[in-house]
């Protein structure tokens, strides 16, 4: 398993947030650009093929699911995470730019050029992303077509089509919106026109933390079970699909066993030493700390860590040299 000393927590210090991000995230809705690669996978075979790689089932939601999931190593550790808009024949796939690489090299390993295409098309869409309690009254609102939980529609919008996704339950972002860069300027104009916030980057990750979800390069590395970091919470997993790699591994935990350890949640009640990623409980490692954010309003850090089983998740650790609570996901905060 990773340690500390070989995966570095992802922090956002004070000042990486504007406190109109913090609120509007907490309180009402935001809307950023999202930092995505983007892959379309094609072809008559495309969809059998990503069902034998995907943790999630893309063949029984059908044409317009819109999906998470990994893809994983034969012993099935996580090698990238992802959001998939499934279509008839195809499927575009959404991951973290720093795994894009290795989702490439996945697919050209694995998907027979006779069966589907796979096509990097990063430069080609662009990706905006809703966020906050009011993000779905907002896009309404907005004029742009809402759908059901788990599915996605099109919709014309400066004379192209664009798709708007929305996840099937609690995640980072409320919904997506993606097309051409030609369709940029009017989505963001309307959603200007309602007064919404726009974030940056960093209010992505501050919804990530908050929601307890995975980043690639911080919960996630090349040693991680997808159960280790909540997919099974967060709907990453499917047990009733067919086979794909890494399945055997994650089945036979799933039914004959658990993880050594789990995602939680941590509310610092002192001060941490951000270059210190430990969790210690009487004197004894427990495990460390992934992600950690400063929240303005509010002066407190929250973040992630991957705690050990058998800690007690009723009394306070210390996490990165500072006193603090397991608390669970996501975390209940008010700003």
């Amino acid at each position: 398993m990773s340690s500390p000393a070989t995966l570095e927590p992802f922090i956002l210090e004070p000042g990486a947030l504007s406190v109109d991000e913090v609120m509007a995230f907490f309180s009402d809705a935001l809307w950023l650009r999202a930092d995505v690669a983007v892959v379309e996978l094609s072809g008559s075979g495309a969809i059998a093929c990503l069902q034998g790689l995907l943790t999630n089932d893309v063949e029984r939601p059908g044409e317009g699911s819109f999906v998470y999931g990994a893809v994983l190593t034969p012993k099935g550790m996580i090698r990238c995470d992802m959001w998939v808009v499934r279509e008839a024949n195809a499927a575009l796939l959404f991951p973290p730019p720093q795994g894009l690489g290795v989702l490439l090299e996945v697919l050209s390993k694995s998907v027979p050029p006779r069966l589907a295409a796979v096509r990097d098309r990063t430069a080609e869409i662009e990706v905006h992303r809703l966020l906050g309690p009011q993000a779905l009254k907002v896009a309404r609102d907005a004029g742009f077509a809402v759908p059901e939980p788990g599915r996605w529609t099109t919709m014309l919008l400066a004379g192209t089509t664009v798709t708007v996704a929305r996840p099937a339950q609690l995640a980072p972002f409320v919904l997506q919106i993606h097309g051409p860069p030609a369709a940029s300027p009017e989505i963001e104009e309307r959603l200007e026109a309602q007064n919404v916030v726009r974030g940056g980057p960093n209010a992505m990750e501050l919804a990530r933390i908050i929601t307890g979800w995975p980043r690639l390069g911080a919960e996630i590395d090349d040693k991680t079970l997808p159960q280790e970091v909540r997919f099974d919470e967060i709907d990453g997993v499917s047990y009733t699909k067919g086979c794909y790699v890494g399945q055997e591994t994650v089945a036979r935990l799933h039914f004959r066993g658990h993880t050594n350890r789990s995602l939680c949640g941590l509310w610092w009640t002192k001060k941490p030493y951000l270059g210190n990623a430990a969790v210690i409980q009487d004197g004894r490692e427990r495990g460390w700390v992934t992600s950690m954010v400063w929240i303005e309003p509010g002066s407190r850090w929250v973040g992630l860590a991957k705690i050990r089983r058998e800690t007690d998740r009723e009394r306070p650790v210390i996490a990165a040299m500072g006193e603090a609570k397991i608390v669970g996901l996501p975390i209940r905060f008010i700003a």
